[in-house]
């Protein structure tokens, strides 16, 4: 079996610290072959994360832990670019990423969270005054903040609905909304707030049918469904790792697909934007800015964190995306399931399965939903108070490190909390 010092060392790391050889020595649980994770038991793949086993983590919607091949990748990187100097801007990553995403190399931007590439959609488009862009209700500050300001600087008009609970009501209702004045669609792949899963692909059909630019939140996306970009269709598709796709923090993606690149200006520029420059005193010019996405993350980039990127990439395909997506719906379905069994409890996520995957959000009759996650933190489960669009809910997002054996001790004391309220 190949270890996972040799796992690292595909990416491009070199020679590893000895303190990472004898920690790949030995610990026989973290050793493991790129190839081999599809034939591993969950059980087996939990032990490859450092989680504490003190308490239960169900808050991947905020952030997702990264295995320990990814932390040892970011690691090693770090050692290696602090003892030679050579910090790089490494790039071998791009196309491997790009692939996992079904996209091309030159459609791909590589940011440091979503809420950048939101910006860069936000502010790329041409809008004047009066234009008409629609969003949700439930969407993240990260989508929100953003439209509101360039609402407030430019004097354009944000159509904001209130999301149904089926695929075949929300995109009636989107469609009901486009107006002459309608210029851009910027919703959430999946909402932050109970993972209501919109019908992107078939928004995009329609938008694209009428002239109308998809700006897509997918802050849940990559990580959870086996994404392919290409066929969801959408204009441009902001991303990052630090959730479902386990990577480092401060790592993220931004899709423009290939005949929006010129459409879509690049407000913010510098190094590897554009091909060259001058500026002297009788003479200035800068030269096209590259006929690529890359025009958009311009200036250093850590390369310890794209080497971070790549392992995450890799750890996924280890396993496979279609597994990946299969147990993430699974977990999360179980969950919804054992919560709606309580008639005491409001589930708030859609009961339609392709309007869901990887959150449960609800509620408890008779306690406040701080107070509901206050016990619940105490009995040991970390998850995440749901105040915007005035919820007032807890939820709970669930991914491959979590057990069934996990959710039932979390029904279990929900239920105990239903009972001491009663």
């Amino acid at each position: 079996m190949t270890s996972r010092r040799s796992f690292i060392q595909k990416l491009g790391l070199g020679a590893l610290s000895p303190s990472l050889i004898k920690l790949a020595n030995d610990s026989e649980s973290l050793n493991f072959s790129k190839d081999s994770l599809a034939d591993k038991s969950w059980d087996e793949i939990r032990k490859l994360f450092p989680l504490t086993h003190n308490r239960v983590y169900m808050n991947n919607g905020t952030f997702g832990p990264c295995p320990q091949v990814v932390i040892d990748a970011v690691s090693e990187g770090l050692q290696k670019t602090c003892a030679s100097g050579e910090y790089g801007n490494y790039d071998a990553v791009r196309p491997k990423i790009a692939e996992f995403l079904g996209i091309d190399e030159k459609e791909l931007c590589l940011t440091h969270n979503t809420t950048e590439g939101i910006n860069i959609m936000t502010w790329g488009i041409d809008l004047k005054q009066g234009d008409e862009v629609i969003l949700c209700s439930h969407d993240h500050s990260g989508n929100a903040f953003p439209w509101l300001n360039r609402e407030k600087l430019d004097g354009i008009k944000l159509v904001v609905f209130d999301p149904k609970l089926t695929a075949k009501e929300n995109l009636k209702l989107i469609k009901s909304l486009v107006s002459k004045k309608t210029k851009v669609i910027a919703i959430p792949h999946i909402t932050c707030t109970t993972g209501l899963v919109f019908p992107i692909k078939e928004i995009a059909e329609f938008a694209k049918s009428k002239g109308i630019i998809t700006a897509i939140d997918g802050a849940h996306g990559a990580g959870t469904f086996d994404l392919d970009l290409h066929d969801l269709g959408c204009d441009m598709y902001a991303g990052c790792f630090h959730k479902w796709m386990l990577g480092p923090a401060g790592t993220g993606f931004l899709y423009v697909r290939e005949n929006m690149i010129d459409k879509v200006q690049a407000i913010q520029i510098g190094a590897h934007s554009s091909d060259g420059w001058t500026l002297e005193p009788n003479y200035q010019h800068l030269e096209p800015l590259v006929n690529s996405a890359h025009r958009y993350d311009y200036g250093t980039q850590s390369t310890p964190q794209r080497l971070g990127m790549g392992a995450a990439v890799d750890f996924h395909l280890a396993i496979g995306k279609e597994r990946v997506e299969k147990r993430v719906r699974e977990l999360s379905s179980y969950l919804w399931k054992g919560l709606d069994s309580f008639k005491e409890v409001e589930v708030l996520t859609p009961k339609e399965e392709e309007s869901r995957i990887s959150v449960v959000t609800f509620k408890v009759n008779g306690i406040d939903y701080l107070e509901l996650q206050r016990k619940l933190g105490t009995a040991g489960f970390r998850t995440r108070g749901i105040y915007e669009a005035g919820l007032d809910a807890v939820r709970v997002s669930t991914h491959i490190y979590n057990s069934k054996k996990e959710i039932d001790k979390f029904v279990s004391e929900v239920k105990k909390i239903i009972s001491s309220i009663s």
